[in-house]
This record gives C-alpha cells, sequence and structure tokens, in this order.
C-alpha cells in the first residue's frame, strides 16, 4: 500500500489539484444532481443510469476531499445505510457548474434552447456567471488574464502566443 511519501507531490496549480478529485467522468453530473436535491445512492444511480461500482467511486472521491459527507440514515426495518450531502465546499461549486453550463449553453447549444436559466432569488431576475474586481465592478472576460507565477510561466511560441 503506498504511503504519504511515496506519493507524488500535490500539483502547485490549483486547477490540476482541483481535477484530482472533480475531473472523472460523473463527478460533477453527480454534484449537480447533489444541488438538485438527491441524497441517496440509489437516487444518483437511478438519475444519472451511472454504474454501481463508478458512482460508489465517485461518492468515496467526494467524501475523500470534503466536497460530500456521508450521514447514516435507518428505515424501519432496513439495514443501515448513508446519505450524501454537499458540504460547504461543496456548495462553493454552484459557480463551477453554473460556468460550465454558461459555456454549454453558449458553445454547445441544444436544439431545444437553455437548459436551466439562472435567476436571483430575491429579484426573479436572470443572472449569469461573471468575472469582478475587487470592489465588485464588472470586467469583460476579455480583459481577464492568468497571470503565472514566475515557475510556471506560459511557454511562448516565436510568434509569441502562448
Amino acid at each position: 500500500m503506498p504511503t504519504k511519501t511515496d506519493r507524488p507531490p500535490e500539483p502547485r496549480c490549483s486547477i490540476a489539484r482541483s481535477l484530482q478529485v472533480l475531473g472523472e467522468r460523473w463527478t460533477l453530473l453527480i454534484v449537480r444532481e447533489a444541488f438538485a436535491g438527491r441524497t441517496r445512492f440509489a437516487d444518483f444511480r437511478d438519475s444519472l443510469g451511472i454504474a454501481s461500482d463508478l458512482l460508489t467511486n465517485r461518492l468515496n472521491t467526494l467524501v475523500e476531499a470534503g466536497v460530500m459527507e456521508r450521514r447514516p440514515y435507518q428505515e424501519a426495518g432496513a439495514r443501515l445505510r448513508h446519505d450524501y450531502h454537499l458540504t460547504p465546499a461543496g456548495r462553493e461549486l454552484t459557480m463551477v457548474l453554473a460556468s460550465l453550463q454558461q459555456w454549454g449553453d453558449a458553445n454547445r447549444p441544444h436544439e431545444d434552447g437553455l437548459s436551466m436559466p439562472h435567476r436571483s432569488r430575491s429579484s426573479g431576475r436572470p443572472v449569469r456567471v461573471a468575472f469582478v474586481d475587487d470592489s465588485g465592478a464588472p470586467v469583460p472576460q476579455e480583459d481577464v488574464e492568468f497571470v503565472y507565477p514566475s515557475a510556471v510561466a506560459p511557454v511562448r511560441s516565436a510568434s509569441g502566443d502562448e
């Protein structure tokens, strides 16, 4: 069994570290279903059509990473089971899911239109994912750049492109 010292070091890049938890097929769909109120293994399995062994693996990963928590429950006359609930870290993925959905609606549209528009609970007005600066002012996507630490600066081609 590998020990902590046998494992490769954690990537410095937070995107790479996030993908270690969220980058497997089905994982974000499980999180989406949790946002829809699903908590039980059978409900995840049935709504997604995912194989039980894959679902078990993905749920274990999400629990180990602190994205979901396992809670015991027992129905009368049945064995003890667990259901799964988003943690505060899991609930923070709402922006990730909304951003992926927004991108998909714009770049991979379905013939029936938007899959699930978002709106403000308080005003009922439509909302979208956007960048804002530290004062709260919106920043156009074209004006946003990734600022790389010098140790991981992007490689530029001879033409100056990244």
